[in-house]
């Protein structure tokens, strides 16, 4: 397995977790974004950056991943994506999004996306807590423990 972020909108306190856990499983964890990303020194943490413009680094991330790899992201129709090719996902809050699911998110998002072309004000996602973090940190542990010694 290989851990694939969706860097731009990954917040710093779920990436210096992605970070402590590649370590000390020994897996390889790439960040993709448009921007240069700093990443601690680690032969199991790099960060990949792509050109600038709409759906770039997830058409990336999509393109590099694999069957069973694990892909952190917010982004639906990349989450619907890698499920598709065998992936894992799992959000910033912790949410693991399955084939069982992603159908309903993907509904979900397209009738935000209508509101929101319509001129509703729909707001954007609420601040990540401390119970986010606890949720995702708990979620990885759990995707993680299941691997292979």
């Amino acid at each position: 397995m290989q851990i694939w972020v969706d860097a731009d909108a990954c917040p710093s306190v779920i990436k210096d977790i992605l970070y402590r856990a590649a370590e000390r499983k020994q897996l390889l964890l790439t960040l993709v974004a448009n921007q240069l990303l700093r990443t601690p020194p680690s032969k199991y943490i790099k960060s990949l950056k792509v050109g600038a413009g709409f759906d770039v680094a997830d058409n990336e991330i999509v393109r590099l991943c694999q069957a069973g790899d694990l892909v952190i992201t917010a982004d639906i129709p990349l989450a619907a994506e890698v499920i598709a090719k065998g992936g894992f996902v799992l959000t910033p809050r912790g949410e693991r999004l399955t084939q069982d699911n992603i159908g309903e998110r993907l509904n979900l998002r397209d009738f935000m996306d209508t509101l929101r072309s319509s001129g509703t004000q729909t707001g954007g996602p609420p601040p990540l807590h401390q119970r986010d973090r606890m949720a995702f940190a708990n979620a990885l542990d759990k995707i993680l423990a299941s691997l292979p010694p």
